[in-house]
């Protein structure tokens, strides 16, 4: 099982990028292609989809819509294919507040998704989901081992890592969480 990966996009479709990590590329699926950028560097967060005539590695650019895609997909009925639409026309809080509303006319909008399976994502998901506020909260491992490399005590990390917004790539998380430190 994969947690991140980190490389240079190096190609962009339709429904995946090919992220070269080391003279590797990876293919990709992912909501929103396009919002990446071609030779740029980014953190991607993985979740490996394995089944006996497939094996599959879907990225996000945020620790939320990894969580929330997860969530998703463990609702009856609803597998990755079905899910990544969502999260490509849907904002992780829309679609949060439409389950917790039991908004089932949101739901139904995403491609593939009708009234059985609207109903069946409230029924699983209503009152298990957390707002992004609360989610971002989220340190990375990676960003606290980057800081302690660098000498910095824990006491001082703690106060500043909750104030690092987690959806940006890991050296902007230095870079804000640096500033913090330095005032």
């Amino acid at each position: 099982m994969y947690a991140y990966i980190k490389g240079f996009v190096r190609e962009i479709e339709s429904d995946y990028i090919v992220l070269d990590n080391n003279g590797v590329g990876f293919l990709i699926y992912t909501a929103n292609p396009y919002s990446f950028e071609l030779d740029k560097e980014y953190t991607i967060y993985l979740y490996q989809y394995v089944r006996e005539d497939e094996i599959s590695l879907y990225g996000f650019k945020t620790l939320d819509e990894k969580k929330l895609f997860l969530k998703l997909t463990s609702v009856k009925g609803l597998g990755p294919k079905m899910t990544l639409p969502m999260l490509a026309l849907g904002s992780p809080d829309g679609i949060i507040d439409a389950i917790e509303r039991e908004n089932i006319l949101y739901l139904k909008k995403f491609p593939k998704i009708g009234d059985k399976v609207a109903r069946q994502i409230i029924l699983d998901l209503k009152g298990k989901l957390a707002k992004s506020e609360e989610v971002n909260t989220i340190v990375s491992d990676e960003l606290v081992e980057a800081l302690k490399s660098l000498g910095y005590k824990a006491g001082d990390i703690n106060k500043v890592v909750k104030k690092v917004d987690s959806s940006l790539d890991i050296e902007e998380q230095i870079k804000v969480a640096l500033k913090l430190l330095l005032k």
